[in-house]
Protein backbone atom coordinates (compact mmCIF):
# COMPACT_ATOMS: atom_id res chain seq x y z
CA UNK A 1 0.00 0.00 0.00
CA UNK A 2 3.17 2.20 0.90
CA UNK A 3 4.37 1.67 -2.29
CA UNK A 4 1.04 2.42 -4.16
CA UNK A 5 1.32 5.66 -2.38
CA UNK A 6 4.65 6.72 -2.97
CA UNK A 7 4.67 5.62 -6.73
CA UNK A 8 1.75 7.69 -7.35
CA UNK A 9 3.18 11.27 -7.61
CA UNK A 10 4.79 9.74 -10.35
CA UNK A 11 2.12 8.33 -11.85
CA UNK A 12 0.66 12.10 -12.16
CA UNK A 13 3.94 13.42 -13.56
CA UNK A 14 3.80 11.03 -16.27
CA UNK A 15 -0.05 11.45 -16.91
CA UNK A 16 0.07 14.99 -16.85
CA UNK A 17 3.68 15.33 -19.48
CA UNK A 18 1.63 12.77 -21.58
CA UNK A 19 -1.81 15.14 -21.53
CA UNK A 20 1.08 18.07 -23.15
CA UNK A 21 2.80 16.01 -25.18
CA UNK A 22 1.09 16.76 -29.16
CA UNK A 23 1.99 13.37 -31.31
CA UNK A 24 1.24 15.51 -34.33
CA UNK A 25 3.45 18.22 -33.33
CA UNK A 26 6.49 15.72 -32.97
CA UNK A 27 5.39 13.99 -35.91
CA UNK A 28 5.69 17.32 -37.91
CA UNK A 29 9.18 18.06 -36.56
CA UNK A 30 10.29 15.01 -36.70
CA UNK A 31 9.66 14.57 -40.31
CA UNK A 32 10.82 18.65 -41.05
CA UNK A 33 13.60 17.47 -39.76
CA UNK A 34 14.57 14.39 -41.37
CA UNK A 35 13.70 16.55 -44.80
CA UNK A 36 16.50 19.27 -44.08
CA UNK A 37 18.71 16.55 -43.30
CA UNK A 38 18.23 15.17 -46.49
CA UNK A 39 18.32 18.18 -48.66
CA UNK A 40 21.20 19.36 -46.99
CA UNK A 41 22.73 15.66 -47.73
CA UNK A 42 22.05 16.30 -51.66
CA UNK A 43 23.14 20.44 -51.27
CA UNK A 44 26.21 19.37 -50.14
CA UNK A 45 26.56 16.50 -52.58
CA UNK A 46 26.59 17.98 -55.97
CA UNK A 47 28.51 21.16 -57.29
CA UNK A 48 31.64 21.89 -59.93
CA UNK A 49 33.91 20.26 -57.41
CA UNK A 50 32.22 16.65 -57.61
CA UNK A 51 32.69 14.10 -54.64
CA UNK A 52 30.41 11.51 -52.79
CA UNK A 53 27.72 11.12 -50.40
CA UNK A 54 30.36 9.31 -48.09
CA UNK A 55 32.61 11.86 -48.81
CA UNK A 56 30.72 15.08 -48.87
CA UNK A 57 29.32 13.58 -45.18
CA UNK A 58 32.68 12.81 -44.07
CA UNK A 59 33.46 16.50 -44.43
CA UNK A 60 30.37 17.80 -42.81
CA UNK A 61 31.36 15.52 -39.57
CA UNK A 62 34.69 16.29 -39.85
CA UNK A 63 35.75 16.33 -36.17
CA UNK A 64 38.93 18.72 -37.01
CA UNK A 65 36.46 21.53 -38.14
CA UNK A 66 33.47 20.53 -35.86
CA UNK A 67 35.02 20.82 -32.86
CA UNK A 68 37.38 23.79 -33.78
CA UNK A 69 36.39 27.01 -32.03
CA UNK A 70 38.59 28.85 -34.38
CA UNK A 71 36.50 27.38 -37.28
CA UNK A 72 33.29 28.45 -35.64
CA UNK A 73 35.01 31.55 -34.73
CA UNK A 74 35.48 32.71 -38.04
CA UNK A 75 32.09 31.18 -39.60
CA UNK A 76 29.88 32.87 -37.21
CA UNK A 77 32.01 36.04 -36.49
CA UNK A 78 34.39 36.44 -39.49
CA UNK A 79 38.08 36.38 -39.52
CA UNK A 80 40.65 33.71 -40.81
CA UNK A 81 40.25 30.30 -41.12
CA UNK A 82 42.21 27.51 -39.88
CA UNK A 83 43.57 24.99 -42.04
CA UNK A 84 41.30 22.56 -43.42
CA UNK A 85 41.23 19.82 -46.16
CA UNK A 86 39.97 20.40 -49.65
CA UNK A 87 36.75 18.52 -49.12
CA UNK A 88 35.81 20.32 -45.77
CA UNK A 89 36.98 23.53 -47.08
CA UNK A 90 34.32 23.20 -50.08
CA UNK A 91 31.50 21.84 -47.83
CA UNK A 92 31.88 24.46 -44.65
CA UNK A 93 32.48 27.58 -46.75
CA UNK A 94 30.66 27.34 -49.73
CA UNK A 95 28.02 24.72 -49.51
CA UNK A 96 26.63 24.81 -45.80
CA UNK A 97 25.92 27.88 -45.43
CA UNK A 98 23.73 28.49 -48.35
CA UNK A 99 21.78 25.14 -46.20
CA UNK A 100 21.95 26.91 -43.44
CA UNK A 101 20.59 30.63 -45.23
CA UNK A 102 17.85 27.93 -46.08
CA UNK A 103 17.03 27.17 -42.84
CA UNK A 104 16.82 30.77 -41.23
CA UNK A 105 14.62 32.33 -44.44
CA UNK A 106 12.43 29.39 -44.20
CA UNK A 107 11.93 29.90 -40.48
CA UNK A 108 11.34 33.63 -40.66
CA UNK A 109 9.10 33.51 -43.56
CA UNK A 110 6.82 30.88 -42.09
CA UNK A 111 6.64 32.34 -38.56
CA UNK A 112 5.72 35.82 -40.03
CA UNK A 113 2.89 34.65 -42.16
CA UNK A 114 1.61 32.69 -38.80
CA UNK A 115 2.00 35.73 -36.92
CA UNK A 116 0.29 37.87 -39.46
CA UNK A 117 -2.56 35.13 -39.97
CA UNK A 118 -3.08 35.78 -36.50
CA UNK A 119 -3.07 39.38 -36.49
CA UNK A 120 -5.67 39.49 -39.34
CA UNK A 121 -7.69 36.70 -38.65
CA UNK A 122 -7.30 35.25 -41.92
CA UNK A 123 -5.21 32.05 -43.27
CA UNK A 124 -4.73 34.23 -46.74
CA UNK A 125 -2.28 36.82 -45.14
CA UNK A 126 1.29 36.82 -45.49
CA UNK A 127 4.57 39.50 -45.66
CA UNK A 128 3.33 39.94 -49.46
CA UNK A 129 -0.44 40.19 -48.99
CA UNK A 130 0.46 42.93 -46.28
CA UNK A 131 2.88 45.24 -48.38
CA UNK A 132 6.05 43.79 -46.51
CA UNK A 133 7.67 42.14 -49.23
CA UNK A 134 6.47 45.04 -51.88
CA UNK A 135 8.01 47.48 -50.13
CA UNK A 136 11.49 46.28 -48.85
CA UNK A 137 11.58 44.92 -52.73
CA UNK A 138 11.14 48.50 -53.80
CA UNK A 139 13.22 50.04 -51.70
CA UNK A 140 16.03 46.67 -53.42
CA UNK A 141 15.02 48.39 -56.65
CA UNK A 142 15.68 51.57 -55.80
CA UNK A 143 18.91 51.20 -54.26
CA UNK A 144 20.52 49.08 -57.24
CA UNK A 145 19.08 51.34 -60.13
CA UNK A 146 19.64 55.10 -58.81
CA UNK A 147 21.77 54.62 -55.81
CA UNK A 148 24.14 51.69 -56.45
CA UNK A 149 27.31 52.43 -55.04
CA UNK A 150 25.00 51.57 -51.70
CA UNK A 151 24.72 48.12 -52.42
CA UNK A 152 26.48 47.00 -49.70
CA UNK A 153 23.79 48.48 -47.23
CA UNK A 154 21.28 45.97 -49.00
CA UNK A 155 20.13 44.03 -46.02
CA UNK A 156 19.57 47.46 -43.94
CA UNK A 157 17.94 48.92 -47.15
CA UNK A 158 15.26 45.95 -47.76
CA UNK A 159 14.68 46.09 -43.75
CA UNK A 160 13.80 49.61 -43.64
CA UNK A 161 11.38 49.30 -46.83
CA UNK A 162 9.78 46.40 -45.58
CA UNK A 163 9.11 48.59 -42.01
CA UNK A 164 7.84 51.67 -43.90
CA UNK A 165 5.96 49.38 -46.15
CA UNK A 166 4.05 48.37 -43.53
CA UNK A 167 3.71 51.46 -41.23
CA UNK A 168 1.85 53.03 -44.88
CA UNK A 169 -0.49 50.34 -44.43
CA UNK A 170 -1.05 49.85 -40.97
CA UNK A 171 -1.93 54.62 -41.67
CA UNK A 172 -4.47 53.47 -44.20
CA UNK A 173 -6.17 50.60 -42.00
CA UNK A 174 -6.62 53.39 -39.35
CA UNK A 175 -10.05 54.35 -38.65
CA UNK A 176 -10.26 54.33 -34.99
CA UNK A 177 -8.19 51.57 -34.33
CA UNK A 178 -7.42 48.46 -37.30
CA UNK A 179 -9.20 45.57 -38.60
CA UNK A 180 -8.05 42.28 -39.69
CA UNK A 181 -10.11 43.32 -43.34
CA UNK A 182 -8.75 46.83 -43.32
CA UNK A 183 -5.58 45.72 -42.89
CA UNK A 184 -5.90 42.91 -45.69
CA UNK A 185 -6.98 45.37 -48.00
CA UNK A 186 -4.72 47.83 -47.42
CA UNK A 187 -2.04 45.77 -47.79
CA UNK A 188 -2.97 44.32 -51.22
CA UNK A 189 -3.17 48.27 -52.14
CA UNK A 190 -0.13 49.00 -50.59
CA UNK A 191 1.43 45.79 -52.71
CA UNK A 192 0.13 46.70 -56.06
CA UNK A 193 0.95 50.03 -56.08
CA UNK A 194 4.60 49.37 -55.02
CA UNK A 195 4.92 46.34 -57.57
CA UNK A 196 3.86 48.87 -60.00
CA UNK A 197 6.51 51.22 -59.30
CA UNK A 198 8.97 48.04 -59.15
CA UNK A 199 8.29 47.04 -62.87
CA UNK A 200 8.58 50.61 -63.85
CA UNK A 201 11.94 51.06 -62.64
CA UNK A 202 12.85 48.16 -64.60
CA UNK A 203 13.30 50.96 -67.80
CA UNK A 204 15.36 52.74 -65.90
CA UNK A 205 18.19 50.57 -65.39
CA UNK A 206 21.21 50.41 -68.37
CA UNK A 207 22.94 48.04 -66.91
CA UNK A 208 21.92 44.01 -67.18
CA UNK A 209 24.04 43.14 -64.67
CA UNK A 210 22.24 45.72 -62.43
CA UNK A 211 18.70 44.06 -63.98
CA UNK A 212 19.71 40.53 -63.20
CA UNK A 213 20.63 41.48 -59.73
CA UNK A 214 17.05 42.77 -58.89
CA UNK A 215 15.55 39.96 -61.12
CA UNK A 216 16.87 38.03 -58.12
CA UNK A 217 16.43 39.78 -55.55
CA UNK A 218 12.36 40.04 -56.42
CA UNK A 219 12.06 36.36 -57.14
CA UNK A 220 14.03 35.31 -54.32
CA UNK A 221 17.56 33.26 -54.69
CA UNK A 222 19.84 31.14 -52.03
CA UNK A 223 22.74 31.60 -54.65
CA UNK A 224 26.02 32.71 -53.75
CA UNK A 225 24.68 32.46 -50.16
CA UNK A 226 27.86 32.78 -47.95
CA UNK A 227 28.85 32.54 -44.10
CA UNK A 228 28.34 36.34 -44.12
CA UNK A 229 24.41 35.64 -44.79
CA UNK A 230 24.22 33.53 -41.45
CA UNK A 231 25.60 36.21 -39.73
CA UNK A 232 23.44 38.94 -41.35
CA UNK A 233 20.15 37.11 -40.51
CA UNK A 234 21.00 34.94 -37.51
CA UNK A 235 20.96 37.55 -34.63
CA UNK A 236 17.52 38.61 -35.94
CA UNK A 237 15.91 35.38 -36.13
CA UNK A 238 16.71 34.50 -32.89
CA UNK A 239 15.02 37.74 -31.70
CA UNK A 240 12.27 37.21 -33.63
CA UNK A 241 11.54 33.46 -32.88
CA UNK A 242 11.50 34.26 -29.04
CA UNK A 243 9.05 37.05 -29.38
CA UNK A 244 7.30 35.06 -31.44
CA UNK A 245 7.06 31.88 -28.81
CA UNK A 246 6.55 33.85 -26.14
CA UNK A 247 3.45 35.97 -27.75
CA UNK A 248 1.96 32.90 -28.74
CA UNK A 249 -0.49 33.59 -25.67
CA UNK A 250 -1.53 36.55 -27.27
CA UNK A 251 -2.04 35.26 -30.87
CA UNK A 252 -4.18 32.86 -29.25
CA UNK A 253 -6.38 35.59 -27.71
CA UNK A 254 -6.36 37.62 -31.03
CA UNK A 255 -8.19 35.04 -32.50
CA UNK A 256 -10.70 35.10 -30.45
CA UNK A 257 -11.59 38.40 -31.88
CA UNK A 258 -11.24 41.82 -31.00
CA UNK A 259 -14.65 41.86 -28.41
CA UNK A 260 -13.16 38.57 -26.96
CA UNK A 261 -9.74 39.74 -26.45
CA UNK A 262 -11.04 43.56 -25.11
CA UNK A 263 -13.23 41.64 -22.51
CA UNK A 264 -9.87 39.68 -21.13
CA UNK A 265 -8.29 43.16 -21.14
CA UNK A 266 -5.84 43.05 -23.79
CA UNK A 267 -4.88 46.20 -25.10
CA UNK A 268 -5.84 44.77 -28.94
CA UNK A 269 -3.81 47.32 -30.58
CA UNK A 270 -0.92 47.82 -28.93
CA UNK A 271 -0.52 43.98 -29.04
CA UNK A 272 -1.75 43.85 -32.42
CA UNK A 273 1.26 46.94 -33.67
CA UNK A 274 3.69 44.84 -31.10
CA UNK A 275 3.14 41.51 -32.98
CA UNK A 276 3.06 43.11 -36.48
CA UNK A 277 6.40 44.32 -35.54
CA UNK A 278 7.96 40.78 -34.58
CA UNK A 279 6.46 39.47 -37.90
CA UNK A 280 7.99 42.71 -39.76
CA UNK A 281 11.44 41.80 -38.42
CA UNK A 282 11.39 38.22 -39.44
CA UNK A 283 10.45 38.82 -42.79
CA UNK A 284 13.10 41.88 -43.12
CA UNK A 285 15.89 39.44 -41.78
CA UNK A 286 14.66 36.56 -44.71
CA UNK A 287 14.17 39.62 -47.58
CA UNK A 288 17.36 40.75 -46.48
CA UNK A 289 19.32 37.78 -47.46
CA UNK A 290 17.52 35.76 -49.64
CA UNK A 291 15.20 38.42 -51.66
CA UNK A 292 11.60 38.30 -51.94
CA UNK A 293 10.89 34.18 -51.58
CA UNK A 294 6.96 34.08 -52.02
CA UNK A 295 4.57 31.39 -51.05
CA UNK A 296 6.19 30.34 -48.04
CA UNK A 297 4.84 32.59 -45.67
CA UNK A 298 1.48 31.85 -47.19
CA UNK A 299 1.28 28.18 -47.13
CA UNK A 300 3.72 26.46 -44.41
CA UNK A 301 1.57 28.37 -41.79
CA UNK A 302 -1.67 26.57 -43.58
CA UNK A 303 -0.23 23.28 -43.81
CA UNK A 304 1.27 23.26 -40.28
CA UNK A 305 -2.42 24.28 -39.02
CA UNK A 306 -4.43 21.49 -40.75
CA UNK A 307 -1.89 19.44 -38.35
CA UNK A 308 -1.46 20.45 -35.32
CA UNK A 309 -4.52 22.84 -34.90
CA UNK A 310 -4.61 26.69 -34.47
CA UNK A 311 -2.71 26.80 -31.16
CA UNK A 312 0.19 29.13 -31.58
CA UNK A 313 1.96 27.57 -28.82
CA UNK A 314 1.96 24.48 -31.00
CA UNK A 315 1.83 26.55 -34.34
CA UNK A 316 4.76 28.45 -34.02
CA UNK A 317 6.72 26.05 -33.26
CA UNK A 318 5.49 23.82 -36.02
CA UNK A 319 6.53 26.60 -38.75
CA UNK A 320 9.63 26.85 -36.77
CA UNK A 321 10.51 23.36 -38.38
CA UNK A 322 8.36 23.08 -41.20
CA UNK A 323 9.43 26.29 -42.60
CA UNK A 324 13.18 24.99 -43.03
CA UNK A 325 11.81 21.81 -44.47
CA UNK A 326 10.28 23.88 -47.49
CA UNK A 327 12.69 26.00 -48.18
CA UNK A 328 15.63 23.42 -48.40
CA UNK A 329 13.48 21.50 -50.56
CA UNK A 330 12.78 23.84 -52.84
CA UNK A 331 15.98 25.47 -53.54
CA UNK A 332 17.19 21.60 -53.81
CA UNK A 333 15.02 21.93 -56.76
CA UNK A 334 15.99 25.32 -57.91
CA UNK A 335 19.83 23.99 -58.05
CA UNK A 336 19.07 20.42 -59.56
CA UNK A 337 15.90 20.88 -61.69
CA UNK A 338 18.19 22.38 -64.72
CA UNK A 339 21.04 21.82 -63.85
CA UNK A 340 23.56 23.17 -64.55
CA UNK A 341 21.58 26.35 -64.64
CA UNK A 342 20.24 27.40 -61.40
CA UNK A 343 16.90 28.80 -61.17
CA UNK A 344 15.80 30.85 -58.35
CA UNK A 345 14.44 29.15 -55.54
CA UNK A 346 10.93 31.70 -55.49
CA UNK A 347 10.45 29.97 -58.70
CA UNK A 348 10.20 26.55 -57.07
CA UNK A 349 8.06 28.20 -54.08
CA UNK A 350 5.60 29.55 -56.29
CA UNK A 351 5.42 26.62 -58.59
CA UNK A 352 4.61 24.86 -55.10
CA UNK A 353 2.70 26.96 -53.64
CA UNK A 354 -0.15 28.19 -56.60
CA UNK A 355 -0.94 24.71 -57.03
CA UNK A 356 -1.85 23.87 -53.51
CA UNK A 357 -4.14 26.52 -52.99
CA UNK A 358 -5.47 25.69 -56.33
CA UNK A 359 -6.25 22.09 -54.15
CA UNK A 360 -7.55 23.85 -50.89
CA UNK A 361 -9.76 26.13 -53.27
CA UNK A 362 -11.58 23.13 -54.62
CA UNK A 363 -11.32 21.06 -51.53
CA UNK A 364 -12.60 24.03 -48.81
CA UNK A 365 -16.07 25.59 -49.32
CA UNK A 366 -14.54 28.69 -46.59
CA UNK A 367 -11.49 30.05 -47.17
CA UNK A 368 -10.21 33.55 -45.64
CA UNK A 369 -11.34 34.13 -41.76
CA UNK A 370 -9.22 31.56 -39.09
Amino acid sequence: MASETASSPGTTRRERWLSRFDGSLFALCLGSLLVVVAGGLVQVSFGAFSMTLVEAWQAVFNPEVVFDSRAWNAFLFGGELPEMNERSLIVWNIRLPRVFVGILVGMNLAVSGAIFQAVTRNELASPFILGVSSGAGLMILVTLVVFSGLTAFLPLVAAVGGAVAFLVVYVIAWKNGTSPVRLVLAGVIVGTVFGSVQTALFFFADDIGVVQSAIAWTTGSLTGADWEQVRMALPWTVVAMSLALLGSRQLNVLLLGERTAKSLGMSVEKVRFALSGVAVLAAAASIAVAGIVGFVGLIVPHMVRNVVGSDYKNLVVGCIFAGPALMVAADVGARLALNPVQIPVGVVTGLVGGPYFLYLMRKQDRMGEI
